[in-house]
């Protein structure tokens, strides 16, 4: 192997370096909030009542921590995040897949596609609660119908915009339409669903938490609407606060696979 040049090292020193003043900044920022944040509250400049403070949501945190009420709801939250992601992503995959197979049933349910997808979400969940009831499997469903039609047409639209000139070797090749389909489109269509998944990630846990908010019992979105009825604010704040890590988490787990992806393909 030959030794990197000096310009070489330089670039990737140049690229360290770079790495390293954004993580600076981003924890600079960080930090510079959460003190601004707790100083106002202990000098009274804002209500702590009603802002609470970082140390007030950290003391409610490892409260329920002890008690382990907070597992109970950071777990079911977690699995109808994962569940609704998983079946969003499996059911878009197989439509996308069925509209591009069959082009005229495609032209004929896109509008109603389109129609679905532009539909307020938060309205459809007091719907689907009538309709199933207000259990873990209707959180699930609304987790779903906030994601599911957007990526429905996205991978469509992936998928038909494939190299026409791959398609018609595989013709040429005496292939036939599943063919270009499981040599073609699919393979060459990973990224784009890897990308969709990122997407689907964080809609799911957005339409998970409104079903809780409605129909559920246990989960961050219970303790969300719970915690503003009672005037528990901390509750409140600290739940705020769990989903955004939680959905940086499920992001970070997406993006790592797509990294594995492209570092062996």
């Amino acid at each position: 192997m030959h030794e990197p040049s000096s310009g070489q090292l330089r670039y990737l020193h140049k690229q360290k370096r770079q790495r390293y003043t954004v993580l600076f900044f981003r924890t600079a920022i960080l930090l510079v909030f959460l003190f601004l944040w707790e100083f106002t509250a202990r000098t009274g400049i804002i209500d702590s009542f009603i802002f609470s403070s970082p140390t007030q949501i950290a003391r409610c945190f490892w409260g329920m921590v002890l008690d382990k009420s907070i597992f109970l709801h950071l777990g079911i939250t977690l699995y109808e995040t994962l569940a609704s992601f998983l079946l969003v992503t499996f059911l878009g995959v197989l439509f996308a897949v069925f509209l591009w197979m069959w082009p005229r049933f495609s032209e004929i349910v896109d509008p109603y596609l389109v129609v679905l997808n532009s539909l307020p979400k938060s309205a459809l969940a007091p719907l689907l609660i009538v309709w199933l009831g207000a259990n873990q499997k209707t959180i699930i469903v609304a987790g779903m119908s906030v994601a599911i039609f957007g990526s429905i047409l996205n991978l469509y639209t992936s998928f038909t915009s494939v190299d026409p000139e791959k398609i018609t070797l595989v013709y040429t090749l005496g292939g036939r339409r599943l063919h270009a389909l499981t040599k073609v489109v699919l393979p060459g269509n990973v990224p784009a669903i890897i990308s969709n998944m990122k997407v689907n990630i964080g809609l799911c846990l957005v339409g998970v938490v409104i079903g809780e908010f409605i129909g559920g019992r246990q989960g961050l979105g219970y303790l969300i609407i719970y915690g503003s009825q009672v005037f528990k604010l901390d509750w409140l704040l600290m739940s705020i606060v769990l989903l955004c890590m939680m959905a940086m988490a499920l992001y970070a787990v997406i993006g790592a696979v797509e990294k594995l992806y492209k570092k062996r393909y």
